[in-house]
């Protein structure tokens, strides 16, 4: 603990008790406290980086608000992050790989945000699901109709339901009325770090309304044309939302018709390839999960859709902006976001690439990678934009996010 090494953590600013602090918060969910500290405290955080030394910290501290701090005051911090497993630590080691082997063993996944980002009392969340499509903002109540086209896969936010429930619907009305399929493959967008590129789990996901089922004999043909490891971080699957949140509505869909499977993969981050420019389609482990996943389709009779739970632009000071977005950036975003759902709608992979390339991703879209997963695996010859939205998610610093239902055919 001489080097101490933060681990991958949320930090936004905030007014809290009238003071201007900063929030962190642990995405993974290890540590559910949440710290607020102040912005010295948060700049000397900054050097715990496993690269500097308590002694380093003292000066650089020095450096910047040109006092003395003390050694005591510095250790005192990094045990209090240490207990609260925000470390990379012995501790944290060992309570991970603990929490790995307790997840490994259940043969479900549970329900990491009913009775927070929605209802987890069954009745009161098919009233909350049916009122995003009866909202002003959904599609109208969901048509009892034979499909007149076959769907294909869409694209669906993941943002809360309860900030985004309405353009959800408009991507599962789209599924009501045009898919027959009987399996589902969602691609999640993994918003904690993965070593690789895709992890599954073979657990059933358990929701309010009942289970749905993982389809494990896919799977099972899936890993025998697969040589990288898709399991090193499945206990990111247990917490992740963005394909819970498509699962619940799916659930809600075919509790009273026919029953389905899924198949959950979440993608890591394209992050370092958008940054230099480089084909994911070259990288071996994108290309070869791909084709891989292709001919498993190929080879068997199951009817798919496929599912990318994907947001698009993060702005405002909760993402790392200055200040709140004005009206008129907000509109630039719009603008760039629309822009680019162009090419999504074109089935263009490349042009979709290209245009987070162009800038790095400035706008910080966080459905990169399922999206290009969902192109690069799609078999359509059509796309759709059938809903744009944002949504003002943290009301302190107004930050936005940007999200759609698109569809394809």
């Amino acid at each position: 603990m001489d080097y101490p090494k933060l681990r991958y953590i949320n930090a936004f600013p905030v007014e809290h008790e009238g003071q201007n602090l900063i929030c962190i918060q642990d995405p993974a969910g290890f540590c559910e406290k949440v710290f607020f500290v102040s912005y010295p405290l948060f700049t000397l955080m900054a050097f715990f980086d496993g690269q500097h030394s308590i002694r380093d910290i003292q000066v650089e501290y020095m450096r910047r608000y040109g006092e003395l701090l003390y050694k005591e005051n510095i250790v005192a911090l990094i045990n209090e992050l240490d207990n609260h497993l925000l470390l990379e630590s012995e501790r944290f080691e060992a309570h991970r790989k603990k929490l790995e082997n307790e997840f490994r063993q259940l043969t479900y996944r549970p329900a990491a945000l009913a009775g927070k980002s929605y209802e987890a009392d069954p009745v009161r969340l098919e009233n909350q699901l049916l009122s995003f499509f009866t909202s002003p903002e959904g599609p109208g109540p969901i048509p009892e109709t034979k499909p007149s086209r076959t769907l294909k896969g869409v694209i669906a936010p993941h943002v809360d339901l309860r900030n985004g429930g309405p353009c959800f619907a408009w991507a599962y009305q789209e599924i009501q009325t045009c898919s027959e399929a009987d399996l589902f493959i969602i691609f999640g967008t993994a918003h904690n770090p993965t070593r690789g590129f895709f992890t599954l789990t073979t657990k059933d996901f358990e929701t309010p309304l009942g289970t749905v089922e993982t389809d494990k004999e896919f799977i099972q043909e899936l890993e025998k044309k697969y040589p990288y490891d898709l399991y090193q971080d499945e206990l990111n699957h247990k917490t992740e939302h963005s394909v819970e949140f498509q699962v619940v509505f799916l659930r809600y869909l075919y509790r009273n018709r026919r029953p389905i499977k899924i198949l959950p993969i979440l993608c890591g981050s394209l992050h370092e390839l958008i940054v230099t420019g480089v084909n994911p389609m070259t990288v071996p482990e994108v290309k070869d999960f791909i084709q891989a996943l292709r001919e498993v389709i190929t080879a068997r009779s199951s009817k798919v859709c496929m599912i990318a739970g994907a947001d698009l632009s993060h702005i405002g000071p909760r993402y790392g902006d200055p200040e709140a977005p004005s009206q008129a950036f907000r509109k630039y975003i719009a603008r760039e976001d629309l822009s680019m759902l162009q090419q999504i709608e074109q089935l263009s992979l490349e042009g979709f690439f290209q245009s987070i390339h162009k800038d790095h991703n400035k706008r910080r879209i966080c459905g990169v990678a399922p999206i290009y997963a969902l192109l690069a695996s799609l078999d359509a010859s059509q796309g759709k934009l059938l809903k744009y939205d944002q949504t003002i998610i943290d009301p302190v610093t107004q930050s936005v996010v940007s999200f759609a239902s698109m569809a394809f055919y």
